[in-house]
């Protein structure tokens, strides 16, 4: 937990955080449930969610070149998982701690999301 996180701004977005994590539709709800009562918590992990998620839309892309591309994305499937289970993890333990390899990216490339 970061130091500028109050208890009751991650309890207020704990639900909402850990939704993020769950499918496409479930960060789509967080998003706009953030919408409307912004919280920092739930924004830091909406933004680690969107973040795997395009990593997975990268990944299947490169599923497309023969041999090389499946073994790619086979091995980064498995990394991207492990990368889930850890936000979902950091989400549920009220932990705003970036994914491991790709998270102070994810939280650089999509500070817009506020």
């Amino acid at each position: 937990m970061e130091p500028n996180t109050s208890h009751s701004n991650i309890a207020d977005g704990k639900s909402t955080a850990i939704i993020a994590y769950i499918t496409l539709i479930g960060l789509i709800v967080a998003f706009v449930q953030n919408s409307e009562k912004k919280n920092a918590y739930a924004n830091f992990h909406i933004r680690q969610s969107l973040g795997l998620m395009c990593t997975g839309l990268a990944l299947s892309l490169i599923n497309i070149i023969p041999l090389l591309g499946w073994i790619i994305c086979i091995v980064g499937m498995f990394v991207l998982l492990v990368l889930w289970i850890k936000g979902l993890l950091n989400a549920i333990n009220g932990k705003e701690l970036p994914v491991p390899v790709m998270g102070n990216l994810y939280d650089k490339w999509f500070s817009g999301i506020q």
